[in-house]
């Protein structure tokens, strides 16, 4: 099986872990769970929450999509041809 690591279901778990405590939060992150499989399989769609990024993802990891994004964008353009292979900079930060 292949694991894919993904802050979701981390997340939501602290968010009522803090309201609700341990108990509680396992049991309803569980049947997130089990209702997402159940629909993907009844479906056969892929995983794909639509809250994903409503939630409060922490800094590190906001960081660490732009930069991963930028890096995919760059590539692509060098591989179209319209960067040369030579563009690469790490100082660069996307407008927000």
């Amino acid at each position: 099986m292949v694991k894919e690591k993904n802050p979701y279901y981390r997340l939501k778990y602290a968010r009522i872990y803090k309201r609700r405590g341990k108990k509680r939060a396992i049991i309803t992150i569980a049947r997130m769970m089990l209702t997402a499989i159940y629909h993907m399989l009844s479906t056969g769609e892929v995983w794909n929450p639509t809250d994903l990024y409503k939630i409060d993802m922490p800094d590190n990891l906001v960081q660490k999509q732009k930069d991963k994004a930028i890096k995919q964008a760059t590539k692509l353009l060098i591989s179209e041809g319209l960067l040369p292979d030579d563009f690469v900079r790490k100082d660069l930060e996307p407008a927000i």
